[in-house]
């Protein structure tokens, strides 16, 4: 009886390590990491503004602002009007990954005991349609979010993706003496919040069932029927699966980026800005394996197309979409990835902002789509890193830049020196 006590007291505690307990940063920036690696070789690398814009694409379709010649530029229908089932909410690949993104987050929650519908002051309404606005058109400049223009695009050995990164930082500071600003003079809408909290049974139950809900979703994707695009969407169930373990990680390790470009300059803790460059680092490695393997020097094709995730915005798009888009993800108190997994944990003040993120990015888009921008070089360059400098050199880079923020961070934790006084 001693011992089944014990193997109890064991399982106990192992939920409470995985389910309950916030991982340290370190830790869920290397999962992070593999989960990344982990996509990109099963079929792409992940993002949070493909499926922010799918939606958004999706609601201006519905609504007939998408329609005739933008329907089809916008790959909702073909040139003879019919839809084209890859652009659904339930089978477009940005679509799932952010679905699946987002239950994981909940299913985080739930097991946990963290879910609770959590209302803002009214204020924090007005500034989450405003920061889904920002994030929506720096967005669109930068040729992604924080994931797919900065981490991923970096991980891919994209030029573009450092060029996100320079321009979000002064976007975080302006964010930040907003922030200190509003605090100090402004009184207006700071009343309203209230929490509604779930009993934790009740929690478990939502979380067990959604768990078992994924399951089906992706035994769903694995054998599905159908007269086309069959492999397409039979290889959902991995997309989505691996989703969900992004979510699920970040909610439990309450990993989000933007903080690792805050917290320096607000308090000069560095652990998050720690773990997103070694989560970058890591990615890196992974994405030149895939992109240039065994197969590649044989002459066959890489597992990873090069060009994945390297965008025609090396220059002022990166830097002005960097830019606009963390100030945008001040204001909303979470970046893409990061408004996501609140989102799975019921944080109402993203509910907001998510949506107008979505809208705001899909007209940019469409915008730009029609006139070529990104094409057309007007948003920057398209620059292949290893193209310009080899594959060693760009690890080089990848890595040396990584470090440099690294020891500058550290540095600053120590000294203070790079604090934004209030």
């Amino acid at each position: 009886m001693e011992d089944v006590k014990i193997f109890w007291q064991k399982i106990k505690h192992l939920y409470k390590v995985l389910c309950q307990d916030e991982w340290d940063a370190t830790t869920t920036g290397i999962i992070v990491a593999l989960l990344s690696i982990l996509i990109m070789a099963w079929w792409r690398p992940w993002g949070a503004v493909g499926a922010i814009r799918n939606w958004g694409d999706w609601m201006l379709f519905k609504a007939g602002v998408f329609n005739g010649d933008l329907a089809e530029l916008v790959g909702f229908v073909n040139e003879d009007g019919e839809k084209i089932l890859t652009k659904s909410i339930l089978f477009n690949t940005g679509s799932v990954i952010g679905l699946g993104f987002i239950g994981g987050a909940f299913i985080s929650a739930c097991l946990g005991g963290q879910f609770a519908f959590r209302f803002p002051p009214i204020r924090e309404y007005v500034k989450a349609i405003i920061a889904g606005i920002l994030m929506g058109i720096g967005a669109a400049l930068a040729g992604g979010c924080n994931v797919g223009g900065m981490y991923n695009a970096i991980g891919n050995l994209a030029a573009n993706g450092f060029a996100m990164w320079v321009g979000l930082v002064p976007g975080v500071l302006l964010g930040l003496w907003l922030l200190y600003k509003e605090m100090e003079h402004v009184e207006w809408g700071a009343g309203g919040s209230f929490t509604l909290e779930i009993p934790f049974l009740i929690q478990l139950v939502l979380g067990i069932a959604g768990l078992i809900g994924v399951i089906w979703c992706a035994n769903y994707y694995a054998h599905f029927k159908g007269e086309e695009f069959v492999e397409y969407i039979t290889s959902l169930s991995g997309i989505l699966l691996i989703a969900v373990g992004l979510g699920y990680t970040m909610q439990r390790g309450r990993w989000c980026m933007i903080q690792g470009f805050r917290e320096p300059h607000m308090t000069g803790d560095c652990k998050m800005a720690k773990s997103v460059a070694l989560s970058i680092i890591i990615v890196a490695v992974g994405a030149a394996i895939l992109k240039y393997g065994v197969a590649t020097r044989l002459g066959g094709d890489p597992v990873l197309d090069p060009m994945n995730y390297v965008r025609g915005t090396f220059g002022w798009g990166g830097l002005v979409g960097g830019f606009i888009f963390g100030l945008g993800a001040m204001l909303a108190g979470g970046c893409g990835s990061g408004a996501l997994w609140r989102v799975g944990e019921g944080q109402i003040k993203l509910w907001v902002a998510v949506p107008f993120f979505s809208l705001s990015n899909s007209l940019m888009l469409a915008w730009f789509s029609n006139y070529r921008f990104e094409e057309k070089g007007y948003l920057g360059k398209y620059i292949y890193l290893p193209d310009v400098l080899g594959y060693g050199y760009t690890m080089a880079l990848v890595v040396g830049f990584a470090t440099l923020w690294y020891l500058v961070v550290s540095w600053n934790e120590d000294s203070n020196k790079l604090l934004l006084p209030m």
